[in-house]
């Protein structure tokens, strides 16, 4: 999956907006103001995984932390080509619904995400 199929899955879930905080070149895909996905500027992509994903991933070598949110149980891919389409989209929607599940009842009702 290249940059733009990034775009497309996480800009069809649901309340999701596209920012660029860290430049022009760094695509941040949030929901409720927080992020749960970036693609950097030499196309790698950066998402919010499970404590069990981030596990395996990094550990069977699929992944690699990433740069300054490994604390958080994110994980970076350097080549997204490198993976199938249909599983980096499952891993995006999963990342959506991390970040989803822990805004508030409030942030989640004026998103439409109840």
């Amino acid at each position: 999956m290249d940059r733009a199929g990034v775009g497309r899955v996480c800009l069809a879930l649901k309340a999701a907006t596209l920012d660029h905080p860290f430049g022009d070149d760094h695509d941040a895909y949030k929901v409720g103001g927080k992020m749960f996905a970036m693609v950097g500027g030499k196309g790698g992509v950066s998402f919010k995984v499970s404590d069990i994903a981030y596990e395996v991933l990094t550990e069977t070598g699929h992944a690699r932390p990433a740069p300054y949110l490994a604390k958080a149980k994110w994980v970076h891919l350097d080549d997204p080509a490198d993976w199938p389409d249909d599983e980096l989209a499952d891993h995006l929607r999963t990342a959506h619904a991390l970040i989803v599940a822990k805004l508030t009842k409030k942030a989640r009702a004026e998103l439409g995400l109840t």
